[in-house]
């Protein structure tokens, strides 16, 4: 399946979840806000959220400060 990240063309296998997906990414340790298209899922769907064909992904990570 193809979906966009961050305004990037990705490859997926089919069925993929956004746990899958921010595996791949290498992103699972860190702190993140995920989107598809337009809308926010929570941490606790990631692992049940299946993306589809043609979804639009945008993944922010959040940084710390003093």
């Amino acid at each position: 399946m193809n979906i966009q990240l961050n305004g990037e063309a990705r490859t997926l296998p089919d069925p993929s979840t956004l746990l899958d997906l921010l595996q791949a990414e290498q992103l699972l340790e860190r702190r993140v806000a995920v989107e598809v298209n337009g809308e926010i899922v929570t941490r606790s769907l990631h692992a049940s959220h299946v993306l589809a064909d043609g979804d639009v992904v945008e993944i922010v990570h959040a940084l710390g400060g003093g």
